[in-house]
């Protein structure tokens, strides 16, 4: 997919809208994947994010984070954690699918299928210029907004 243009999608987002890709042409967007809302990892993460979108604003750039949690699970953790960005929710899991992060995982000792934490970096066109994918907390905001910087 890299080099590649992405393909255009809308998904339900909160605040009640609907984010669609080709409506941030002329901005970078960076799409963060992560597994479950509220959970330690999760909450550290976007709040990397959060702590870095004045900075993120002023680059130009539009974030969204994903998962599969419900609107209503990710309307409680935006307000919670103050996120000035939309969340966006893939019940369907057809962001997960396009963008390749549903994998199998260790938990507790027993396989499950869930969301590998990635990231990626769409460029004003729609192209993807960049993934991470395995993603560790703390995650990547600070190498994600450099990068983003330089583009």
């Amino acid at each position: 997919m890299l080099g590649k243009k992405v393909a255009d999608f809308s998904a339900p987002a909160t605040g009640g809208r609907v984010f669609t890709l080709s409506e941030q042409k002329g901005h970078p967007v960076v799409l963060y994947f992560y597994p479950k809302d509220t959970t330690p990892g999760c909450t550290a993460e976007g709040a990397a994010f959060r702590d870095h979108y004045k900075t993120f604003a002023k680059a130009d750039a539009v974030i969204a984070g994903i998962s599969r949690d419900s609107l209503k699970s990710h309307e409680g953790f935006k307000a919670k954690m103050g996120y000035p960005f939309e969340l966006i929710s893939d019940a369907d899991e057809k962001l997960c699918t396009q963008f390749g992060v549903i994998k199998m995982k260790n938990m507790y000792g027993k396989k499950v299928r869930g969301i590998e934490r990635s990231t990626f970096v769409i460029d004003t066109k729609g192209v993807l210029l960049r993934e991470w994918r395995g993603v560790k907390v703390p995650g990547p905001a600070e190498e994600v907004l450099e990068f983003v910087k330089t583009r």
